[in-house]
């Protein structure tokens, strides 16, 4: 079975945490004693419902404010595919962990509420969605049953969904009516909604198609690490680690190495359970080399005849997480796939207006929270793809120097 990784998204009170407590229960894919433990903390806080959020909501201060701060996990199976869930917080404070939860993810999962329609925090995190290249889209318009599972409203949020999307490069987006309280559309159809022809939402997420989402043409293998046992059993060895972001590897292949642009062969791949016939993404393995290069950290791997830009000069768009605002020109720590080196903000072209998608080319500073397109310089070359030709090749983080904090995340254009 494959796995399909997907996050929630939305605005505070959507009702994330509800529904994958929800998923998680009607699937069967709880243990009882931790469902036990939320339906005595639900009996003793007088709730009318058993309150399935908190089978997500593990930390003191999400259970006695009621809301998701940060990014809680969750594994689960059904006969057709195993899942990784991240359910994300949908307060604007927090949206740093929404990107964090995203940034891996096949699918998402927005929330909207039936009551409200889309708020400003729905349009954060869509066009957040868009910038991270999540491919696959599916949002649960929630609580349906607080307007009589009225299909007006839910054509009129649909629409006014779809008009927003419009302006984005997000391909497939799906629309699903439910209610996570009572389980209506979530795990099974509802009865409620005869008008809704679609399939359940676990249905969609069992079904949707991902395996053609990953770059499987062009070959990307960032070097993590060298591996020189010191044993008398194999004086020899020496691999290198990392994980294949793109394209599939064989023994035999021909390959090169960057930055010096030699060639070699893939003498063996390892994995963790042995030799390995192919290694495609994202998986972790060892490859060996039939010649002795000097391979090292933040190295690349690729093809001869189809390698990444080396550039130094990066036109990025930036989401930037940190209280202090950026001010250009301003001195940071780039961290890109395997490599760390030190960049330089010169310019700030616009700032993003997420409701409106207006560019504000007089902004001179970068909030927490607020999107822009930055050109960078970086003192060593990076091996780099466009964003929307690989996710990791193209994708980097901003380091502050001197708290080692991360206070941006940047998608390379």
């Amino acid at each position: 079975m494959d796995i399909l990784r997907f996050a929630t998204a939305g605005s505070v009170d959507d009702g994330k945490s509800t529904l994958i407590g929800r998923l998680l229960y009607d699937s069967k894919s709880t243990f009882t004693d931790r469902l036990e433990a939320v339906e005595d903390v639900s009996r003793r806080r007088g709730d009318e419902y058993t309150n399935l959020a908190l089978l997500m909501d593990g930390l003191r201060a999400e259970r006695e404010q009621g809301i998701t701060i940060d990014v809680a996990y969750g594994y689960f199976a059904t006969p057709k595919r195993k899942f990784i869930l991240a359910d994300t917080p949908g307060h604007a404070q927090y949206t740093r962990n929404m990107v964090t939860g995203a940034s891996t993810a096949d699918l998402a999962i927005v929330l909207v509420d039936a009551t409200k329609g889309m708020v400003e925090q729905s349009r954060r995190h869509t066009f957040l969605l868009g910038l991270l290249g999540v491919p696959h889209l599916v949002v649960c318009v929630n609580k349906m049953d607080l307007v009589g599972y009225d299909q007006g409203v839910f054509d009129r949020i649909r629409a006014e969904f779809s008009a927003f999307t419009t302006r984005m490069a997000t391909r497939d987006v799906t629309f699903v009516p439910i209610s996570a309280l009572h389980g209506d559309n979530v795990v099974s159809r509802s009865a409620e909604m005869p008008w809704y022809e679609g399939g359940s939402l676990l249905h969609h997420l069992e079904n949707v198609h991902i395996s053609s989402d990953r770059n499987m043409v062009d070959v990307r293998f960032p070097v993590q690490y060298v591996i020189r046992p010191q044993s008398s059993a194999c004086p020899d060895y020496r691999g290198y680690a990392g994980q294949v972001a793109g394209g599939v590897l064989r023994p035999g292949d021909e390959v090169m190495h960057l930055p010096s642009g030699l060639t070699t062969r893939v003498a063996a791949i390892d994995g963790p359970d042995g030799p390995l016939d192919e290694a495609t993404p994202p998986m972790s393995v060892v490859l060996r080399l039939a010649d002795n290069l000097d391979v090292s950290r933040g190295d690349m791997i690729c093809r001869p005849h189809n390698a990444p830009a080396v550039a130094q000069d990066i036109d990025a768009m930036v989401v930037w997480m940190s209280e202090r605002a950026l001010r250009p020109p301003a001195r940071l720590l780039l961290k890109h796939t395997t490599r760390t080196v030190r960049a330089v903000v010169r310019e700030m072209r616009y700032r993003l207006d997420v409701n409106t998608l207006r560019r504000d080319t007089s902004a001179t500073e970068l909030r927490c929270n607020e999107i822009s397109r930055l050109e960078l310089r970086v003192t060593q070359p990076l091996l780099c793809d466009p964003y929307s030709r690989n996710r990791l090749t193209g994708s980097f983080i901003l380091i502050d120097e001197e708290t080692n904090h991360t206070v941006g995340a940047g998608v390379i254009n």
